[in-house]
């Protein structure tokens, strides 16, 4: 059976396509795009808004003013502070987070004269909240010699 369908469909005469004039075809394309592009372009509008923090708050006492954050600055900010960098600052910027300023005076291995060059300038520390943006160049910030 299958034999004799398939002999009969070879001889059949074939039923043509419609052909359409190259105007119609360009019409459907331009409907199909312009289709698609308001559809993109509604999924746009829709979308919702990236709420990203473009500017940190906290950003003066990060090494660029003369108060600096203990929590977030880097490791080189203490070089204007003659005799924090390297002893002092390596231990203030490797041991945080901290909840205050005087937090700095419990880091073990802190000897008798960190303790003063920290002392020092302590009126110029504050310890805000840990930002991760920061926290993570507080030892090396990526320049090497």
């Amino acid at each position: 059976l299958a034999v004799l369908v398939s002999v009969v469909a070879a001889f059949a005469p074939m039923v043509q396509k419609q052909q359409r004039s190259v105007t119609q075809l360009a019409a459907m394309e331009r409907r199909e795009f312009l289709s698609a592009f308001t559809a993109m372009a509604g999924m746009a509008t829709l979308a919702p808004a990236a709420n990203a923090i473009r500017d940190y708050e906290n950003v003066g006492y990060l090494g660029g003013g003369s108060v600096v954050d203990i929590n977030n600055a880097n490791v080189r900010v203490y070089l204007k502070m003659p005799g924090l960098y390297p002893s002092v600052a390596g231990k203030i910027a490797s041991n945080g987070p901290y909840k205050s300023v005087g937090d700095i005076y419990n880091i073990p291995g802190f000897s008798k004269i960190l303790l003063r060059g920290a002392k020092k300038y302590e009126s110029r520390f504050v310890a805000k909240e840990p930002a991760a943006d920061y926290v993570i160049d507080r030892i090396n910030n990526g320049l090497y010699r």
